[in-house]
């Protein structure tokens, strides 16, 4: 899983499957990690991800969850078509903003914020 910073926003990438097992538990901890360090601007890109279980589902709710709650953002990233179809059977598509790519979700955090 790789992480990097663009200006106030951190990118998170998970890779391969989020199915309940190491991977979707080493997401759940960097975001954990992130949001202690006090992170409001996160974004999830899974571009590279090829499938996602209720577990990871779960992760990805109680995260925004929590950002919410700080009063941050969660957004999500380059959501592969059959992942979309998730948010969009679970009605999640009503609760993430989800953008075609990294860039637009990383721009619309200063959209928000000149406005």
């Amino acid at each position: 899983m790789k992480q990097r910073q663009v200006g106030n926003v951190v990118v998170v990438s998970p890779k391969g499957y989020l199915t309940g097992g190491d991977e979707t538990d080493d997401l759940e901890q960097s975001i954990k990690a992130l949001s202690e360090a006090g992170n409001k601007n996160l974004v999830i890109n899974l571009a590279e991800t090829q499938h996602l279980n209720s577990t990871a589902l779960g992760v990805l709710i109680s995260a925004h969850s929590n950002y919410v709650r700080r009063g941050g953002q969660m957004k999500l990233a380059s959501v592969d078509k059959r992942i979309e179809n998730i948010f969009v059977i679970t009605k999640l598509s009503l609760v993430f903003d989800v953008f075609p790519n990294e860039e637009q979700a990383i721009a619309s955090f200063s959209e928000k914020e000149s406005v």
